[in-house]
């Protein structure tokens, strides 16, 4: 089933890339429209997706799949961008889309536990601790609302916004257990956190209003052709969406590193909690990048997820998010009246990016270098640090937030090859 969903989720995520209807890149999306449009060609749109794409794939998405052991979304839909693009116009484009999208999938899927039982098999097992890799994400990403509020509203309230996220994520750490039904439920500190610092975030954007002197436009009467075109294809993205959240709820598949590590540590609750927050700061940027290009996210503003982790039932959580989707590109029109009249709102799409790739950053180069040196202690500091230092003078880097991973990867492959030359003993 785990395959069989994956293969569909790659086929039809390909074949909504190919038609120019859904793609998963953020940065690829308002390039869509100059390709739709006439203004930019085949090749030109191909080789974009692959520059934007393949470094996180193989950096980001697949590491951090590996040291958690479930798929994280990147994986699987940064992979489908690339297919998409790369196939032909036309119906035999759509069928080679869906061919090579489904065999991509189910690739991961396979692969993915075909890897994990290769590095086992290997002298010196290292996934253990190829697992600390995601261990700072979940604490540090309880501070990407007060980045973002730094970003967008300045020290000041950025450091007003930790500080409050701190006391809540103290106090909800020795007292932040409760009864429900007589069973007793622990909440999670990094959580409620982040939860604490996204409602900052909203009242600082909400408290900023429109100025009554500067021209005003309506996005959704600005690009009403382009918001006509996403609502066309709703049936499509519905679909995408089921099969997303149905992959969700199966606990094989995740929409950021947090709730992924959170999952794979049995948290549920907490991991739908933190994916719902992520979902609630990626309405501006996925709404405003949708009407502006005409060109939909296949999992919609990430809701799709949440009900995927509270819905353990493959079939409900199927209609489920494929109900999400279809009334997420319904009230598209909504929305974009919201944030006009919220500018503070529509602001925020592109800080909560940056806020979220920053910290991410620096936890996985943390986490990469704690993974590494309980592999090798001393020579993974040296092997991670270097290879990041190093990456900065490439004339072709990798992403930064990929060095930390795949220097943990590459220092459990070397401790294998040191442990057979006879230079290297596992640390009890």
């Amino acid at each position: 089933m785990k395959i069989l969903l994956m293969a569909l989720i790659g086929a039809l995520a390909s074949i909504l890339a190919n038609k120019g209807v859904a793609v998963f890149n953020d940065g690829l999306r308002p390039i869509m429209p100059e390709y739709l449009e006439g203004r930019m060609d085949r090749k030109a749109l191909a080789a974009t997706s692959f520059a934007l794409s393949f470094g996180l794939v193989i950096g980001f998405g697949i590491p951090i799949s590996l040291a958690a052991t479930i798929i994280l979304i990147h994986s699987i839909l940064l992979g489908t961008d690339i297919i998409g693009t790369w196939c032909p116009e036309g119906k035999k484009g759509v069928l080679m889309s869906g061919l090579v999208g489904a065999a991509y999938g189910a690739g991961i899927a396979a692969g993915l536990e075909v890897v994990v039982n290769l590095f086992k098999a290997l002298p010196v097992n290292f996934l253990p601790q190829l697992g600390q890799v995601g261990g700072p994400i979940v604490a540090a990403f309880a501070a990407f609302p007060a980045l973002t509020v730094a970003y967008q509203y300045g020290f000041r309230k950025g450091l007003v916004t930790l500080v409050a996220s701190f006391l809540v994520r103290q106090f909800v750490q020795y007292w932040g257990t409760i009864s429900v039904g007589g069973a007793k439920v622990a909440l999670n500190p990094e959580g409620m956190a982040l939860l604490t610092g996204m409602v900052i975030l909203i009242i600082f954007a909400t408290r900023e209003k429109v100025d009554p002197h500067a021209a005003t436009v309506d996005l959704s009467v600005l690009f009403s052709e382009r918001v006509k075109r996403i609502k066309g294809n709703i049936p499509y993205l519905a679909v995408m969406g089921g099969l997303v959240a149905a992959a969700t709820s199966y606990n094989i598949l995740a929409g950021d590193p947090i709730s992924l590590n959170l999952l794979a540590k049995g948290k549920d609750y907490e991991a739908a909690l933190t994916a719902f927050a992520r979902g609630i700061g990626f309405i501006p940027l996925v709404t405003t990048t949708a009407i502006a290009t005409g060109v939909y996210g296949p999992v919609g503003l990430t809701f799709v997820f949440t009900i995927g982790l509270l819905i353990k039932n493959p079939l409900a959580a199927f209609v489920l998010g494929a109900v999400m989707i279809a009334a997420e590109v319904l009230l598209l029109d909504a929305l974009a009246k919201f944030l006009d009249k919220f500018p503070g709102m529509r602001k925020c799409g592109d800080n909560i990016r940056t806020a979220m790739s920053k910290l991410l950053e620096v936890a996985l180069l943390v986490g990469g270098m704690m993974a590494a040196n309980a592999m090798a202690p001393g020579l993974g500091f040296f092997v991670v640090a270097g290879l990041y230092i190093l990456n900065q003078t490439a004339k072709k880097p990798f992403v930064n937030m990929a060095v930390g991973p795949l220097g943990a990867i590459l220092v459990g492959v070397l401790v294998n090859l040191l442990y057979i030359a006879g230079l290297y003993l596992p640390p009890k």
